[in-house]
């Protein structure tokens, strides 16, 4: 059975997210850089990189090479950086060598996605084979105690002369936040729906599963300006060494 993120991160998600803020992705790649504590960095890994914002940034800096199960994606990041490095698959086989990557990120929530808590572990089990030793990696993601406490129920909008309602929800078993999207042509009803679903881990669960990967913990942050990390936190940015 396709899964969720195989169906919407392709053109019709470009259609209705033509733009990303690229100040927040300067931010973000800026905070990682500013903390890996000294480590010498020549390869660098961009897990689940989708359009290349944060991939160019961290080109600008050192080797890198953006992954993303997304063709169409990648085709928007492959134009917009042609002589980028972009690399199609599947985050829980990662087609690298072992110990070929000094810095990994996985940033903008681009993490709990599958129903199966041992594929989540599985990924960090990948991430961590191609983590060098004393390498680090950086799992940007979001707060869950924040979700939880700011969750809008519902919206509407017009973009592209498309008419958007979104609607968000926790689901009963408290484990995932859905966001179902509809959209339409200008003054119809919705013709496409999709659904995401993104598994609420909080800063422990995250914690105990990096550190049962591989990873020890070093710091964990709030926000991309390095704010400390608390329950009104907008993010869960963790910085951990490859043991």
């Amino acid at each position: 059975m396709t899964e969720w993120f195989e169906r919407w991160f392709g053109e019709e998600y470009l259609a209705l997210y033509p733009h990303r803020d690229e100040r927040e992705a300067a931010a973000a790649v800026g905070l990682v850089e500013s903390n890996l504590g000294g480590i010498e960095v020549k390869r660098a890994l961009d897990l689940a990189c989708g359009a290349g914002r944060h991939s160019r940034l961290l080109s600008e800096r050192w080797w890198t090479a953006g992954f993303d199960l997304s063709a169409a994606l990648l085709a928007r990041a492959k134009a917009a950086d042609p002589a980028g490095v972009y690399v199609r698959g599947d985050m829980r086989a990662l087609p690298f060598v072992d110990q070929g990557f000094d810095l990994v990120v996985n940033l903008f929530t681009s993490f709990g996605y599958f129903d199966n808590d041992a594929q989540h572990l599985r990924v960090l089990a990948e991430v961590a084979r191609v983590t060098r030793r004393g390498g680090k990696f950086v799992l940007d993601f979001l707060n869950s105690d924040h979700v939880r406490g700011t969750l809008v129920p519902g919206e509407s909008s017009n973009i592209g002369g498309r008419a958007v309602e979104v609607r968000r929800e926790i689901s009963a078993d408290d484990k995932f936040v859905v966001k179902t999207i509809a959209s339409g042509g200008e003054g119809g009803a919705g013709d496409q729906t999709f659904v995401e679903r993104v598994r609420l881990f909080d800063r422990m669960d995250l914690e105990t599963m990096l550190e049962e990967s591989g990873f020890g913990v070093e710091q964990v942050l709030g926000d991309y300006a390095g704010g400390a990390h608390s329950e009104s936190s907008p993010r869960t940015i963790v910085f951990a060494i490859r043991e």
